[in-house]
């Protein structure tokens, strides 16, 4: 007896089980899909269930949104005092730039963001970004420092908050990531010389933390310069920083070159492309897009280990929470003005992490996560 005869399609065209669709196949597939999962749901919902009331009692329903004082405050039903964020939100952003110029610093880091916003859409992939960046740091710069058309000259010594944090990660990342792909393609290089410095480099760097290389830039690097001869605080920080994420930024990439075929490159030879030409046109743009998730991993953990710069006096977003909590009339308040800078911190990362994951997708890597 022949076998039945079975239209191609068919199957895949009839709906699912009922049971198996909308919100209750949804719950069955992803939370209650085998005994570990409907545990660990348990869980979950019971520690939300604990949890999540006192959370809301504290942060909302118990705040103080309009005390004067830190006394009013304490006075309140216990709940969390965000009047002490609405008091010292300047001081906490701005850090100790003068207090009547700090709207040049708000527009520096808004003139920073759209140059970044910019960078991130692939409409402004060509000449014009260079352009772009030129005009915008220019901006940035003279917002910054002033001096001129009537501004007042500020030093970076009083630089501090968001802004600061801004421009101490995106001039890292920015130059962290050219330096690194010359790292690693110093370290597959043929030429002894070349590949020993490479790996020299990375391999020191990678084996000491950023704390130390800050702690060396600011404290031991004068002591090595001529008499006389000073480089400022905040560029040797940033110096530091770039050489740290570069080192780890190379072994990525490098990752990424190890992935590529053998024979793409003996491709590229026999059409007569040079290896700078193999690199630029065939090897490096499908590397970079199968590392683009550890690199943007590479790019959050730096903006987030800028609060290191705290350790040797510069006023980054971190230090500068930490200076308002100084003031006697509103001490006592360190778990807002944290949780003030953490949701800062997460909207920045968030928002890294969400375009990373959109590129992987518009460049179609064959990476899902």
């Amino acid at each position: 007896m022949d076998a039945p005869i079975h239209e191609p399609g068919i199957a895949a065209a009839l709906p699912p089980p009922k049971g198996k669709r909308g919100v209750i196949g949804w719950l069955r597939a992803r939370l209650f899909s085998s005994p570990l999962n409907i545990l660990i749901t348990v869980l979950i919902a019971w520690l939300l269930l604990m949890g999540l009331p006192p959370l809301l009692e504290w942060a909302l329903l118990g705040a103080n949104f309009t005390a004067s004082n830190a006394q009013e405050c304490r006075a309140g039903p216990g709940g969390a005092c965000w009047a002490f964020i609405r008091e010292k939100h300047r001081l906490i952003l701005f850090g100790t730039y003068p207090f009547e110029e700090q709207w040049r610093p708000l527009l520096a880091t808004l003139v920073l963001l759209g140059v970044i916003v910019c960078s991130a859409m692939r409409r402004f992939w060509n000449a014009w970004l260079f352009v772009i960046w030129a005009v915008g740091l220019a901006v940035v710069a003279c917002l910054m420092w002033g001096g001129f058309a009537g501004l007042s000259y500020v030093e970076n010594t009083r630089w501090g908050g968001l802004p600061l944090t801004l421009i101490l990660s995106t001039f890292g990342i920015a130059f962290a990531f050219p330096v690194g792909v010359i790292l690693a393609l110093g370290r597959r290089s043929d030429m002894p010389v070349i590949k020993a410095l490479c790996v020299g480099y990375i391999e020191i760097i990678r084996g000491v933390p950023l704390i130390s290389l800050l702690f060396m830039s600011s404290v031991m690097l004068p002591l090595f310069l001529p008499e006389g001869m000073s480089f400022d605080k905040l560029l040797r920080a940033q110096i530091a920083i770039i050489m740290f994420a570069s080192a780890y930024v190379a072994e990525t990439v490098r990752g990424g070159l190890q992935a590529i075929a053998q024979g793409q490159i003996e491709g590229a030879q026999s059409i007569g492309l040079n290896y700078w030409q193999t690199m630029r046109k065939i090897v490096l743009p499908q590397a970079l897009r199968i590392v683009i998730p550890p690199l943007v991993s590479i790019f959050i953990a730096l903006f987030k280990d800028t609060s290191l710069v705290v350790v040797i006096g510069i006023y980054d977003l971190t230090l500068s929470a930490k200076a308002s909590l100084s003031d006697p009339i509103w001490r006592g308040f360190s778990i807002e003005a944290y949780l003030f800078i953490s949701l800062i911190y997460f909207l920045f990362c968030f928002a890294m992490s969400r375009y990373s994951k959109r590129l992987e997708t518009q460049l179609d890597t064959g990476y899902s996560r």
